[in-house]
């Protein structure tokens, strides 16, 4: 399979290459990001397939029909990392909550949130791929909370490959804080930054689109990456568990094969969506993918409107600050598969030079035939946690906004696949608060207050946070990133 880019070709790079190519150099022509050029089809006859399948025969098979550029033996040694998960037999727990409400568990990873899921893998491949070139890589990710500490754990030891983290000072949990900052591998760097999620976007992709910066990491002959949703090896491991999902339900026989479903996403920075988009043209039974978003409601307004403006719009700091986010990346591949690369660099450099672009009437009809939105307020995020959590489900803020638009955006009586992004000891405070009423207590108090009201264990990977060494405490102001990563790598 060859990938091509989202805003065209420039005339100075292939305008097609390998999966390896474009994980290596996730960043294309134009400030773009690359897509694969077709889709493979894995409709009826491959879904009947894998029915009886496990997680690894599917994700195996999902990855042959895209026809990477990965042997065999690197794949086998990626997916064998899920043999570490909570179940290994079954890495995504599939639960009933309601009649036709099911939450797929996507965080029982070593992290224990669902970018475990793309990451772990992914760093396998990635670093093999540079041993196999003897190329020494750095990667870099911007993080709000999830993605820092499963990639800085998939690459922490590894060989050819350095990683620098940027996550925003104050905007994740302490819980997801202290997952970066008592990383302590040599290879592995963590900068916080005075500012929000955006603003760590914002310096990733400057630095990956810099020439100056690639001389400089030239000079030391270093060659540049990402471990963000940009690079499309974390987006094609995403795909697989939307499908791996919906064969629960079958194997559940909550559904027939063939039978129709909503998927239900929280999102931010929209691989999640986009990975069930992808699912959805590949063949996988999808009605509509329902968007939940929090207070940075800028996903909603996309879908409910077709303006996407930021041109008045200010990041607001919410109970489920994984998702507080207001420049999406992977909006860009949804405009790419339904409009084009010539529309998407039209819309695209406006967002970058207006912060403001508006889809035609035609373009919003096509948009909404997949996709509908509402946005969940931190106090009724609160209300469903409380809800499901008397009826036996305990569930972290970002699966809240799950809720919400479960309950405000179905038009048919059809089963719905929820997706929870992180284990209930990432967000505890809030928890704690929604079940008990208590406020201002720190991570540890209400991870105790709600083990204790749940009857349940604190999982060993989180107690242990709170007794190690943080290694890592760099704050820093956005100008001085560049500087600050450049003393690491020397």
């Amino acid at each position: 399979m060859q990938f091509i880019e989202s805003r065209g070709n420039d005339g100075q790079r292939a305008d097609k290459v390998s999966f390896s190519t474009a994980i290596l150099e996730p960043m294309a022509s134009f400030g773009g990001i690359y897509v694969p050029e077709s889709l493979p089809n894995l409709g009826a006859e491959f879904l009947a397939e894998h029915v009886s399948s496990d997680y690894k025969v599917l994700a195996k098979a999902v990855l042959t029909a895209f026809a990477i550029d990965i042997e065999a033996s690197v794949i086998d040694e990626a997916l064998a990392l899920y043999d570490h998960f909570d179940d290994p037999k079954n890495p995504v727990p599939v639960v009933k909550v309601k009649e036709d409400l099911f939450v797929s568990e996507l965080y029982h990873g070593a992290t224990r949130a669902f970018k475990d899921m793309a990451l772990q893998p992914f760093g396998v491949v990635l670093s093999s791929i540079a041993q196999q070139r003897n190329e020494q890589y750095l990667i870099l990710t911007a993080t709000s909370g999830d993605t820092g500490p499963a990639a800085l754990e998939t690459f922490k030891g590894k060989e050819n490959v350095r990683v620098a983290c940027l996550y925003p000072d104050g905007g994740t949990s302490d819980v997801q804080r202290l997952q970066m900052v008592t990383e302590n591998a040599d290879n592995l760097k963590v900068i916080g930054i005075h500012g929000n999620f955006d603003d760590a976007q914002n310096a990733l992709k400057s630095l990956l689109q810099s020439n100056t910066f690639k001389a400089k990491l030239q000079e030391q002959k270093i060659y540049l990456s990402a471990a963000n949703s940009v690079n499309f090896g974390r987006i094609i491991f995403q795909l697989i568990y939307h499908i791996h999902s919906y064969l629960e339900l079958v194997r559940q026989n909550e559904i027939a094969l063939g039978e129709k479903v909503y998927l239900d996403v929280p999102s931010g920075n929209f691989g999640n969506a986009l990975g069930g988009f992808y699912a959805m043209k590949m063949g996988l039974p999808v009605e509509k993918i329902l968007i939940a978003s929090n207070q940075n409601n800028i996903l909603t307004e996309l879908i409910g409107t077709g303006k996407y403006d930021l041109r008045h719009s200010t990041l607001i700091a919410t109970t489920s600050p994984a998702m507080d986010i207001l420049i999406s990346s992977n909006v860009e591949r949804i405009l790419f598969s339904l409009f084009g690369a010539k529309r998407t660099k039209v819309l695209m450099q406006q967002l970058d030079s207006e912060r403001y672009y508006e889809l035609t009437a035609d373009e919003l009809s096509i948009l909404q035939a997949v996709f509908t939105a509402d946005y969940c307020s931190d106090d009724e995020g609160k209300s469903y946690i409380k809800e499901a959590f008397a009826s036996g489900y305990l569930m972290d803020p970002h699966t809240a906004t799950c809720f919400k638009a479960y309950a405000t955006c179905r038009t048919k009586p059809l089963k719905t696949i929820a997706y929870s992004t992180a284990e209930w000891t990432k967000f505890s405070p809030t928890i704690a608060n929604a079940l008990t009423g208590e406020k201002n207590t720190d991570d540890r108090q209400a991870l105790d207050t709600i083990a204790k009201a749940a009857g349940i264990s604190i999982p060993d990977s989180i107690n242990h946070l709170f007794d190690k060494t943080v290694s890592q405490d760099v704050v820093i102001d956005k100008a001085d990133i560049e500087s600050e990563i450049l003393a690491f790598l020397h």
